[in-house]
């Protein structure tokens, strides 16, 4: 801890408040002028300043102590110092608590009052650098995140913003990911900010629907063909590993891939090696794969139907996205996106879209708009243009509560846990800066 300066000419009073200073636990210095203190301030960080106010012999003005405190002041702007005064000084400390002194305490003090002074002063100045510490690195957080290509993902939620924050984390390492998450939350974008943001982002990319190719096609696909290989094949087939070489290749759905497709795929993230059907000829590639599933692989090795070598290889990083449902502050934002700037949404609309569960996720949400686009009869939209039911009687505060979100005494509860620091709060909270940001306009809660 740094040390607490003590500022006064006479020797005595700074060795009584040395030895009483130490006594609980601080350290404590003293020098005896002005240009001593100025000189000290100069080379090391101090947790506080305790000074006098005059240093001359016969002087009773405050002059000395106001022109030090300045001094002090401009050399650690931050560093909170106490004034002791005789009462002919009073005026001029009163005058100096206006600039920032933190307190004034008469001749001779009051111990306790000091000591009590002392360590709310030093809490404080450690707790505004704590602060301080956490709102740069979320600054630096934030300002490298939005550097960073997030290909148009929309999003307003705490648990959409933690995935495409490990997304960029993960971005520029050489490993497999392996994303997971029901239909239609949008794997495959994430797969797109993951590519967007690595050292390969010019090499290719290639995807392949695992769940969209026939079973006796799948391999022929994934690693080519020679002409002659099977019926239909009547030239050479170039398979996607060899179109991603250098790249990205994305496979998604891959807990459709047969066992046989599983096999060499094992081999190609093993040795990077694989030959085309028809073919001995060893190819060699040098790919990053990332996949996706809607899948539950570990139960699907425990069935026998996934290799639990390959699943370890595939799922070097897991990176998990919550449904549509829980992340309820996804939903207008992302309707907005779908819609464009023609339509606007009434809050009958906005309750009712809250309202719905969303099964099918974002693909679901943006069929809906489409459909609400096409059927609308007038100039707003209607719930039913949405396929959905009008929320009859249902509030913001009901959708809050049925999608589990917090209440205003979970918001101060987070606040005061995280000393007012929103960021940290928000996080906890499972909700983005700005979605907390709108729950404290809404109940009132100042940050």
């Amino acid at each position: 801890m740094d040390p607490i300066l003590i500022v006064d000419d006479n020797h005595a009073i700074c060795r009584a408040l040395e030895l009483m200073l130490e006594l609980h636990g601080y350290r404590a210095c003293s020098v005896h002028t002005p240009h001593d203190a100025q000189a000290f301030l100069s080379k090391q960080d101090v947790a506080l300043v305790i000074q006098d106010m005059n240093f001359s012999r016969d002087t009773t003005s405050g002059v000395e102590g106001r022109d030090l405190f300045f001094a002090l002041r401009a050399q650690q702007p931050n560093v909170p110092i106490i004034l002791l005064t005789a009462w002919t000084e009073l005026a001029m400390a009163v005058a100096l608590i206006k600039e920032g002194a933190a307190d004034y305490l008469g001749k001779p003090w009051d111990d306790d009052k000091l000591l009590n002074t002392v360590a709310n002063l030093i809490r404080l100045r450690e707790l505004e650098a704590t602060n301080s510490q956490l709102a740069r690195i979320e600054r630096d957080r934030q300002s490298a995140f939005a550097e960073r290509d997030l290909c148009g993902v929309v999003f307003a939620s705490g648990a959409m913003q933690r995935t495409l924050d490990l997304a960029i984390q993960v971005a520029p390492a050489d490993v497999s990911v392996l994303i997971t998450g029901p239909n239609g939350v949008g794997k495959d974008k994430i797969a797109n900010v993951i590519h967007a943001n690595s050292p390969l982002r010019d090499k290719p990319f290639i995807k392949v629907d695992v769940g969209a190719l026939p079973l006796d096609l799948m391999e022929a696909e994934l690693f080519g063909a020679e002409a002659g290989a099977f019926t239909g094949a009547q030239k050479t087939r170039i398979g996607r590993f060899e179109a991603a070489d250098g790249g990205t290749l994305f496979l998604d759905e891959i807990g459709n891939l047969p066992m046989s497709g599983q096999m060499k795929l094992l081999r190609v993230l093993q040795t990077g090696e694989f030959e085309r059907l028809g073919s001995h000829k060893t190819r060699t590639v040098n790919v990053r794969v990332l996949s996706a599933t809607n899948s539950n692989l570990t139960q699907a090795i425990a069935e026998g139907k996934f290799r639990e070598d390959l699943y370890y290889r595939l799922n070097v990083i897991n990176l998990p996205i919550a449904p549509l449902s829980e992340r309820r502050d996804d939903i207008l934002p992302l309707a907005r996106r779908f819609l464009g700037e023609r339509w606007q949404l009434t809050k009958p609309v906005q309750q009712a879209l809250l309202a719905h569960h969303w099964p099918g996720n974002v693909r679901e949400l943006e069929n809906a708009c489409k459909r609400a686009s096409l059927l609308a009869q007038g100039e707003e939209l209607q719930a039913e243009d949405f396929g959905l039911k009008a929320a009859a009687g249902v509030t913001e505060a009901s959708i809050n509560s049925s999608s589990s979100e917090p209440s205003a005494a979970e918001i101060e509860a987070a606040l005061l846990q995280h000393k007012g620091v929103v960021a940290r709060a928000a996080k906890v909270l499972g909700l983005s800066r700005q979605a907390l940001y709108r729950r404290m306009e809404k109940f009132g809660i100042q940050s």
